[in-house]
Formats: structure tokens, sequence, C-alpha cells
């Protein structure tokens, strides 16, 4: 039976670990906070948080934690980091409200700017994604099964479009340039969009909109492991830790790399 190497399997284990401390609290009575941005909190956000990083402080010690529930980080001391861990304890939280089920544990090695490893936990369905650069992408649906190598498709057509759940943008104009206009959307919470594609269900994802750094790092390291990639909308691969600000660039998240997908963009754009 094929199997992802040990490292990224010890940080699924982590994630299941936080999962089953968010699953504790997403079936009971529980209470909604709103953060200074507007978004919801829950005691599921700071349950798995304190899961993760008493974890991963324990397997490397000296490597800093970058969190979206823990102290926010001065540029002036994040911009000496060369190989970090990137955190969204609950990506999603909107989603777990809801009780849709469509929300995720991300847990990113960065080194050098680049998302190295990464792991996506989805609580619920207890599907569960790992990926090392170099070393590919994979899946396992249960704990205990067996583990499925991933592999992205060729563009589709009509292409299937991955679109977030609960933030809706004026996108259709830039897609319909990109993809045709009959494309099939595929709404969905989370990262769990980019699985959608690293697994070959889904093609595209565009997102104009805002975005933390957290929000794609384990995702993105999925997707580029399983044949895609991740660009912002002049067709650059994602880069983290690139300044003051933790939001990301808009971006496009793509399944197919044999499209000239940077040229599509400027075509589209310009």
């Amino acid at each position: 039976m094929s199997m992802p190497p040990e490292l990224p399997r010890r940080i699924g284990d982590i994630a299941r670990a936080a999962g089953a401390a968010i699953l504790d609290i997403y079936h009971s009575d529980f209470a909604v906070q709103t953060k200074d941005d507007q978004s919801p909190l829950t005691a599921a956000d700071m349950a798995a948080q304190q899961v993760i990083v008493a974890a991963l402080s324990q397997l490397e010690p000296r490597l800093p934690i970058l969190s979206e529930e823990g102290k926010a980080l001065p540029w002036s001391e994040r911009q000496g980091w060369t190989r970090y861990w990137l955190v969204d304890p609950l990506d999603g939280t909107r989603e777990f409200v809801k009780r849709n089920g469509e929300f995720t544990v991300n847990i990113a090695l960065i080194d050098e700017r680049r998302s190295v490893l990464g792991v996506v936990l989805a609580p619920v369905t207890g599907e569960l994604y790992v990926a090392a650069q170099g070393q590919g992408a994979w899946l396992q649906r249960q704990v205990g099964t067996e583990w499925q190598r991933l592999q992205t498709r060729a563009l589709d057509a009509p292409a299937r479009v991955a679109g977030s759940r609960s933030h809706g943008g004026a996108q259709g104009s830039l897609l319909d340039r990109l993809v045709g206009t009959d494309y099939q959307m595929m709404p969905l919470g989370s990262s769990l969009k980019f699985c959608l594609i690293a697994r070959g269900h889904a093609d595209v994802y565009l997102r104009q909109g805002l975005t933390s750094e957290w929000d794609t790092a384990a995702a993105q390291c999925v997707l580029d492991e399983a044949g895609g990639a991740v660009l912002d909308l002049s067709g650059r691969p994602f880069r983290y830790n690139r300044g003051e600000s933790l939001l990301n660039p808009e971006f496009i998240a793509v399944g197919d790399c044999t499209i000239d997908w940077a040229g599509r963009l400027q075509a589209a754009q310009g």
C-alpha cells in the first residue's frame, strides 16, 4: 500500500486531534463571538489552536508558529523567518456556525516563502489531505483507511469552477474570459475548494476578495503536489511572509498546468 512520508502523516495526526476537539464543540450548543474584523469566533477555534500549537511546539520547538488565532506578530519579528508553521485552526468558521460541515483544519510549513508541507482536514467527513514538496499529495478518507494519491485533471469543457460558499464576488466576467461562459459553479466552504481541484473533481477556483495567508498555504501545497498551482492574477506563483500585511493578493487556483494561465490572465485583464 502506498503511503505519504512520515512528517506529513505526523502533522495529519495533529490535525485529527484538533478536529476531534472541534467536533466536541460542533455537536454542542456553542456561542459565537465577533472579532475586530467582524469575522466569527467560537470556542472550537480556540480549542483547535491549543491542540495544534502544543503539538507543533513539542515536535519542532525552535520553529515559530503563525496562526490566525494566535498573537499578532509584527513584520519586524517575522521578516527574519525562513522556516515556520502557518496555521488556521478552523478555516471556515462561518460554515461551522451554519453546521454544514464545510470547514477545515489547515497546517502548513513555510520554507523560504514557499509552502513545502500542507495538511488539510475536514473534521466532519474525516477526509485528510497531506502533501510535501516533491513527495506528492495524498487523501485518507477515514482514520485507518488506505491512502489515495491525488492528481489533477486536464481542463474540462465545460469547466467546473469551485466557488466560495459564504463570500460572493463579481468575478463572472473574468471567469467567462478565462474558461468560457458555460462553466459549472460548485459552491463550497473553506480550503476544500483547492482540495476539490487536487482530486480532479473541479478545474479552477478564482478568488477576487480578501483572504489571509493561513487560508491558502496548506491547501496550496496539496494542490501543487497534485499537479496544480495557485497563482496571483499576474500569473505568478503564491509566496508567503511577503511583508507587513498577511492578506493575500487576489488569485486563481488551477488544476491543469499545461494551460498558459499567465497568458490567459493577461489577455483577460488587458
